[in-house]
């Protein structure tokens, strides 16, 4: 183990990498290295049906020549100066890109903070298998479950080294321990699935695989015999699952990539409310075990918590380097990372909980749609439209009563912003975090 933690060698290959890079001409450059290991298993009825094994070093090195940039990547580093001597060459035919160049080097981190996302536990084959026989077993006992979709168990070890050119030089790793289940209920053309599923960077945070399997099959049952519903207008709640969609779809409008591109519904929105009062999204990479913390950014800088909305008013957009000059603002410690060019994203991005409960949120709706599970992708980026599937249960006077599905929600992501209510049941179980929230008078296409 400690071999796989020991960045040494990935650091020196990438040192060697942006020297090369200089000597062959380069005014600047920057290095990643990036491991990653892998172990799974998938189980079905019992059975194991697959093992899958991986382990890869990758290699990335960009050059700037003036304000002409390349990048170049390989997962073998033989000769340094041959990919450096082809990656300059690249880069003196591009063309121009004034915005081009390295991060502010005065804004370099100096210090690699501790956010203990390594767990020293490597499981075994073994040790997997029985996680997902556990929690397969589990799900085939509930009531009414007829047959699976299998259970899979994984870890994970992966990490970046980051050399540049102005100074920079530092490397983190992130392990994973990872448990999913699906269950399916019913038979013939009445066949529901549902499943659930754990993530964490400690195997002892993971959440029990006995726990995960009768939540995914009682998931299951309970979308037996679904209705469907004529097309309206009335409340939809999205339960904590399905809220995180609606944080994603906020990620991507306010990606400074599609904010320099004027590809956002949100890109003249920064400062204003575009939120209820009282409605706070925090973006925090510093969160010791975050499924999405580091300790510095694909391009070196520390990358502080940010009130992206603070009481309904938007912030802030994720930066990199680059399109923090397109926008003429700093970059905010976004940049994430490959083997290729950076490029903003979020972190730990959460809506953090309101003042009610699920069940006071509930009261107060006499009919509409508790949503579960959405399908497809169907939201313009550009203007805001939203349609997507989805199937949940029906609301009456505050209590879920039937399954429903084949059904469409209709409506616009800046007035469906404007009018969220939110819960106070927020859970932290992936990088996107939110509790229930629910809009009213939205459409809802039926049948």
């Amino acid at each position: 183990m400690s071999d796989i933690l020991d960045p040494s060698a990935l650091r020196d290959r990438a040192e060697a990498l942006v020297a090369a890079a200089l000597k062959a001409g380069a005014d600047a450059a920057d290095a990643v290295a990036v491991r990653g290991m892998s172990l799974g298993v998938d189980i079905r009825l019992g059975a194991l049906e697959e093992t899958e094994r991986s382990e890869s070093d990758d290699f990335g090195l960009r050059v700037f020549v003036g304000k002409r940039h390349a990048s170049i990547g390989a997962n073998v580093i033989g000769d340094p100066a041959a990919l450096a001597e082809r990656a300059v060459a690249m880069a003196r035919v591009a063309p121009e890109d004034p915005m081009a160049g390295l991060a502010d080097p005065a804004r370099l981190t100096r210090e690699i903070a501790n956010l203990d996302l390594v767990d020293a536990t490597i499981p075994s084959t073994r040790d997997l298998i029985d996680r997902a026989m556990a929690a397969e077993e589990a799900a085939r006992a509930v009531a009414g479950v007829t047959n699976s979709g299998g259970a899979h168990a994984g870890w994970s070890l992966g990490g970046l080294v980051l050399v540049t050119s102005h100074g920079f030089s530092g490397a983190y790793l992130v392990s994973r321990h990872s448990l999913s289940v699906t269950a399916v209920a019913g038979s013939g053309t009445g066949m529901e699935r549902d499943y659930d599923a754990t993530s964490k960077t400690h195997l002892a945070d993971l959440d029990d695989p006995l726990a995960i399997g009768r939540s995914a099959g009682e998931r299951a049952v309970r979308r037996l015999n679904p209705r469907k519903l004529p097309t309206q207008k009335a409340h939809v709640v999205w339960d904590r699952r399905a809220a995180v969609g609606l944080i994603g779809h906020l990620s991507s409008a306010i990606n400074g990539v599609a904010i320099a591109r004027k590809t956002s519904f949100l890109k003249d929105r920064m400062g204003q409310a575009i939120f209820p009062k009282g409605v706070t999204i925090t973006d925090d990479p510093s969160r010791p075990r975050g499924l999405g913390s580091r300790p510095f950014d694909g391009e070196g800088l520390a990358s502080a918590p940010l009130a992206v909305v603070e009481d309904g008013v938007l912030n802030h957009w994720f930066l990199d380097s680059t399109t923090g000059r397109e926008l003429g603002l700093a970059s905010n410690g976004r940049a994430s990372r490959g083997t290729g060019s950076p490029s903003p994203s979020s972190t730990n991005l959460t809506l953090l909980p309101g003042n009610r409960s699920r069940d006071a949120l509930l009261a107060d709706i006499k009919t509409g749609l508790y949503v579960t599970d959405m399908i497809g992708s169907g939201v313009n980026g550009i203007t805001g439209d939203y349609s997507r599937g989805a199937s949940g249960f029906w609301i009456e006077n505050g209590e879920l009563t039937y399954p429903v599905s084949e059904v469409t929600i209709a409506g616009n992501l800046i007035d469906m912003f404007a009018r969220l209510q939110v819960a106070d049941d927020l859970i932290y179980r992936f990088s996107m975090n939110a509790p229930t929230v629910a809009v009213e008078d939205l459409t809802i296409a039926g049948k």
